[in-house]
């Protein structure tokens, strides 16, 4: 799989001595696919800022046009003129975004489970993350870590991409892709990194 998905879900509060703007503009001339910008803290005036933001960068010449999205707050990605939102567990139902925001604006969606997952490509969804795949401390609340059996379960009864989330490092990122993953998503492995170039290029290479 040479051109599989990379989406780099931001964390401003994991960020020290950088800011969030200069670590999205880095990913995204690094060649990442998907910026989902999911700051629930923020409010709409500032989240809308960073938005247009990421948005000016992801236009440059030297990026790769990734799709910029919007975690939950589709009000706040139609203002800014993103491209999508990414949907959770307690946002606007798929059907109903659809139906507000017809295609091809780009809708995404974390799922936890099999079922989760297939009502969600039922609702309309472009793009699925799943997880968590692996045990990783952001998702303690969400149980016990998925594994790469209920991945590849899900890849095969699936037909948009799955992205796999939660966990992620640079080792097992084939593994995922091997169970059926199209691509991953993550914080750390994107912003705990000297070179997000490099970090960039060493994922690729596992395709």
């Amino acid at each position: 799989m040479k051109n599989f998905l990379l989406c780099y879900i931001t964390d401003r509060r994991q960020l020290r001595s950088v800011s969030l703007a200069a670590v999205i503009r880095e990913t995204l001339r690094a060649g990442v696919d998907i910026v989902q910008i999911r700051e629930k803290d923020l409010g709409s005036r500032e989240l809308i800022a960073l938005a247009e933001e990421a948005l000016k960068a992801a236009m440059e010449p030297s990026t790769g046009r990734a799709v910029v999205v919007v975690n939950d707050r589709l009000d706040v990605a139609l203002a800014a003129g993103a491209k999508g939102v990414h949907l959770g567990a307690h946002s606007m139902p798929v059907q109903v975004v659809r139906r507000l925001a017809p295609r091809p604006f780009v809708i995404g969606v974390s799922c936890h489970s099999l079922d989760e997952a297939l009502a969600a490509e039922s609702g309309g969804a472009d793009y699925l993350v799943l997880g968590p795949v692996f045990e990783t401390p952001s998702k303690i609340g969400y149980g016990l870590p998925l594994g790469l059996e209920k991945l590849r379960d899900a890849t095969s009864q699936i037909r948009i991409p799955v992205l796999a989330l939660g966990g992620i490092t640079v080792e097992r990122v084939r593994p995922c892709l091997k169970a059926g993953a199209s691509g991953i998503a993550g914080i750390r492995i994107f912003q705990d990194c000297q070179s997000v170039q490099e970090r960039v290029r060493e994922l690729r290479a596992q395709g």
